[in-house]
This record gives structure tokens, sequence and C-alpha cells, in this order.
């Protein structure tokens, strides 16, 4: 790993985190914005909470050895679970949620090795 992946991981991760906690914050709290988008999606309030424990709990996990390959997963089903609901029903952009899959898309690659599966030779 050279010293510029090091540092260009390390910002994504900051990054990644500081946008994921916030939301996830805010679903949680109930924040009125996030209470309307969730009504408007129609899956019921309790998905709302689910979908913050997720990316609260997914936060956590970029931080935890060995773990952030799981974290990423979950950042990455969670955006394309976003941006499959504003095409599909809410409709304005989806532009963030893209963004903010791609980048845990990057990280999800970065930390790759952590799944052993893919380290097995037959």
């Amino acid at each position: 790993m050279n010293k510029y992946n090091k540092y260009l991981i390390l910002a994504i991760k900051i990054l990644v985190s500081v946008a994921f906690l916030g939301a996830g914050l805010s679903k949680l709290a109930g924040v009125e914005m996030m209470v309307t988008t969730y009504e408007e999606i129609g899956f019921g309030q309790w998905f709302r909470y689910l979908t913050g424990v997720i990316e609260v709990g997914s936060v956590i996990l970029l931080w935890l050895g060995s773990k952030q390959v799981f974290g990423a997963v979950l950042l990455v089903c969670t955006m394309l679970g976003a941006v499959l609901t504003h095409y599909f029903i809410l409709g304005p952009s989806a532009v963030p949620a893209i963004v903010l899959g791609l980048l845990s898309a990057y990280i999800l690659y970065y930390y790759r090795g952590q799944l052993s599966f893919l380290n097995k030779k037959e």
C-alpha cells in the first residue's frame, strides 16, 4: 500500500463517516424531514429506525479492525436501496446517494482482503 492510498482511504472514511453519522442520527432522532420522507416512502417509521441503525452501525464497523469490509458492504447496499427509492418513489435527485455509494464501494474495494473466502487458494 503506498502512502497516498493510505491517506486517501482515511479521508474517504472520514467523509463517509460524517455523512452517514449525520444521516443516521437524524433518522434516529426523528428529524421532521426524515419522518416526512419515510412517510412518503410508505414502509412505515420502523424502516426509518432500521435505516438509521444500519447507517450508524456501519460507521462503527468502518473503524473496527478487520470489520471495515462489513461496514462498507452494508453502506453500499443501503445506498443502492436509496438510489432505487429516489428513482422509483421520491423523485428529485439520487446524486448524493450515488456519490456516497461510490465512496462506500471504494472502501469495500480497499478492504476486500478481509473477506477470507476471497483469499482461499484451491
